[in-house]
């Protein structure tokens, strides 16, 4: 199923904000409340969403609430980055995403594109995919954290070493003004690296809190990677890094520069 550009709108609200309202919907869209009834209810038809009394909810998936509060964090600057970062793929391509809010909201920012081939150690992907244009999505064995939904562990490294992707999408917990691309679990970092193994354009979406964060595991350095999409300018040092290493760097409020 391939939604309306207006269900589309209404699906995004429903993961912004939790719940979206019909008087409110019809208003804002000059629609009639039985237009903005039918269109809910296509998407609590496809498991997107629950009706209720007035208007509909989202679905909370497999994510406890600690993660969904995560989500919200600095959500501008990731919704900016997401649509910054969608740009850069293609219709056709293969692409592979791991665990995080901002790689999420690069899916959401994916959904309009056609014929994508998605692959992800992210079982929220399912729901986020669901009505997209998609040729179809891959989700790695492993085990599952519930917590989030992450697929993790040497497993799930494995798996993913089956594949070959045109471009991998990582985010990660923190950034080292050095270079390095770090994060607090060594499950996940085993997973991102071999998703950026097995990729053959590299891309890392962060936003600029990461920057100072003291995570212990290194996934990778800059020089690894052939894209970093933030929202505002990094610390002078890490810039010295990437012209270094030739990494493109995208900066949403800014003009591009490498």
């Amino acid at each position: 199923m391939v939604f309306t550009s207006r269900q589309e709108s209404f699906l995004s609200l429903l993961r912004q904000q939790g719940e979206v309202e019909v008087e409110l919907l019809a208003k804002d869209w000059n629609i009639a409340t039985q237009t903005v009834r039918r269109d809910l209810g296509v998407l609590c038809h496809a498991g997107l969403a629950l009706r209720t009394h007035g208007g509909a909810k989202r679905i909370s998936g497999a994510s406890v609430m600690a993660y969904e509060d995560r989500r919200m964090v600095h959500l501008k600057a990731k919704q900016a980055i997401a649509g910054a970062t969608a740009k850069l793929i293609p219709n056709g391509a293969s692409v592979a995403l791991n665990i995080g809010t901002t790689t999420e909201l690069v899916a959401e920012a994916l959904r309009q594109h056609r014929d994508l081939t998605v692959l992800s150690n992210n079982v929220n992907m399912v729901p986020i995919f669901r009505g997209s244009g998609l040729k179809s999505l891959h989700l790695i064995g492993g085990e599952v954290r519930m917590s989030d939904g992450a697929i993790i562990g040497s497993e799930a490294a494995r798996a993913i070493s089956h594949y070959k992707v045109d471009f991998a999408i990582i985010g990660a917990s923190a950034l080292d003004e050095e270079g390095a691309i770090l994060d607090f679990d060594h499950h996940e970092v085993e997973v991102a690296r071999a998703i950026l193994t097995h990729a053959r354009c590299k891309i890392l979406v962060a936003d600029g809190s990461k920057f100072g964060v003291p995570a212990p595991y290194k996934i990778c350095d800059v020089d690894q990677l052939d894209h970093i999409v933030l929202e505002s300018a990094p610390p002078k040092a890490f810039v010295q890094r990437l012209n270094a290493a030739s990494t493109a760097l995208h900066i949403t409020q800014e003009q591009t520069y490498v």
